[in-house]
């Protein structure tokens, strides 16, 4: 596929090749303005702490010569549309997650999470030392990206429900909110899967539009409100165990920029990485008790649950082995995260285990 048979078939396609692009970037005395289209609010925990992150940071590297002008949805485009707006030209860069995109190609699942893929860790061994970054940007040329991967929520919850599920079947007909692959999971159990953007959430649950649905984590799950109107809380979920986010450059206008902002960009997506997990691991534990103070109940699906999960997203994983690039980004991403875990399980994994045993936690 070439970038104009994209902006053809692409589902925003025609919007985004419609639009007026961006004059010629702004440069004043040196300095250079990347416009960042982003898919979350202004002040959303988590996500929008990641952009303002990467936002200072690019900043504070450059010395004010490269900086970021965020713009939110619908200030220039929609929370799902910044892809096809960096894409055809109309924005600079975009802050996101890239598995919103699997539209556009089923590969970009791997640049946020899969079903029962790698966790935070595990995403960054493949990524920066097993060849990922290599195929976000084999994958990025087909439509005029440079892949950054600038975040990561790590290990996303099972989600909020008005009901327990008690067994696989509990989700025929539910209407819940999954993005990615996992959503695909879901819809194999016979729920009717929504992607929604975040901002519009809170409003899609308390109406009763949605009966579900899964956000990040406890810290950016109670800062959205989503304990005032469900009460079920599944802490672990099988579909993104180490979210990755993306903040992606137009192609065009990364192959422009001088050596030192090129590495001023990499550099800051790599701290928004390590900051954005540190600020969610060290807030889900104290957050989670506050929402059980407000009377949540957490719980964990059951292993006749899990054991559904695993069915279903063998399916579909494997129902999208007939794209070429999808199957070398699989096997690549498999092969890393098997040599990862054969040490972790042995090492950090197992000591976790002695410690909580020896210590009581």
């Amino acid at each position: 596929m070439d970038r104009r048979s994209f902006l053809k078939t692409s589902a925003f396609g025609g919007t985004a090749a419609a639009a007026t692009t961006l004059a010629a970037p702004a440069y004043a005395q040196g300095k250079r303005t990347l416009t960042m289209v982003q898919s979350w609010p202004r002040g959303f925990a988590v996500l929008d702490d990641a952009a303002s992150y990467m936002e200072k940071m690019v900043a504070d590297m450059s010395d004010g010569t490269l900086t970021i002008d965020k713009k939110a949805p619908g200030e220039l485009v929609g929370a799902l549309e910044v892809f096809d707006a960096v894409s055809s030209g109309q924005a600079d860069m975009y802050h996101s997650a890239d598995y919103y995109f699997i539209g556009q190609h089923p590969a970009y699942a791997y640049f946020t999470a899969v079903p029962f893929g790698g966790t935070a860790q595990e995403l960054t061994n493949w990524y920066y030392h097993g060849g990922g970054e290599q195929l976000h940007d084999e994958l990025g040329q087909i439509f005029n990206l440079k892949g950054l991967l600038a975040g990561n929520s790590g290990s996303q919850s099972g989600g909020w429900f008005r009901k327990e599920i008690n067994s696989a079947d509990d989700f025929n007909g539910l209407k819940f909110r999954m993005p990615g692959l996992g959503g695909k999971v879901l819809g194999k159990l016979g729920a009717s899967v929504q992607n929604i953007p975040g901002g519009e959430l809170y409003q899609a649950l308390s109406s009763g539009a949605l009966d579900g649905l899964e956000w990040v984590g406890p810290m950016a799950d109670e800062r959205a409100g989503f304990q005032e109107v469900a009460k079920i809380y599944y802490a672990a979920g099988f579909h993104e165990p180490g979210s990755g986010l993306a903040s992606s450059v137009n192609l065009d206008v990364w192959n422009d920029l001088s050596g030192q902002h090129q590495a001023i960009l990499r550099n800051a997506s790599m701290a928004t990485t390590h900051i954005q997990l540190s600020e969610t691991l060290s807030n889900n534990g104290a957050a989670l008790a506050r929402l059980q103070a407000q009377g949540v109940k957490v719980l964990q699906f059951s292993d006749d649950v899990w054991d559904a999960f695993g069915a279903a997203s063998a399916e579909v994983m494997d129902e999208n082995m007939g794209d070429s690039l999808f199957a070398d980004v699989r096997a690549s991403f498999e092969a890393s995260m098997a040599a990862s875990s054969s040490w972790i399980n042995k090492s950090d994994g197992y000591y976790v285990s002695q410690r909580n045993r020896v210590l009581g936690g």
